[in-house]
């Protein structure tokens, strides 16, 4: 069964959407985490193994939250990016994987030799 969030709260300065689940679990996904797993086909190709890395999101924003049906939700970023659907299942994912997700993008960043700059205070 899909957990729906019971709140999304946006907090524009620390570049955090903060979720909020029935059960009283809550998490707190960075922005540039959001933008670097966005389900769009330009993130996730069109395939296995498509995957496209994303660099240098380190200090995006979120614009706008708009809803999308009783399913989803899309994020519109200040990269300009917002052709991804993020849906309850997806995010709920994203939830509970951030710790193993999040390892796995700063271990891909690595070896394509990216260095990630600090996010300004």
């Amino acid at each position: 069964m899909t957990r729906v969030p019971t709140e999304l709260n946006l907090h524009r300065q620390s570049h955090v959407l903060e979720i909020a689940y029935e059960d009283g679990s809550r998490y707190s996904l960075p922005c540039e985490y959001l933008r670097v797993y966005s389900p769009s086909a330009e993130v996730q190709g069109h395939g296995p193994g498509q995957e496209v890395l994303q660099v240098g999101k380190e200090d995006v924003g979120i614009d706008r939250i708009e809803p999308v049906g009783n399913y989803a939700i899309c994020l519109h970023f200040d990269d300009e990016h917002n052709t991804g659907i993020y849906s309850w299942e997806y995010l709920d994912r994203l939830c509970s994987q951030q710790e193993t997700l999040w390892k796995s993008y700063l271990d891909d960043l690595e070896q394509a030799g990216y260095q990630r700059k600090s996010r300004p205070s």
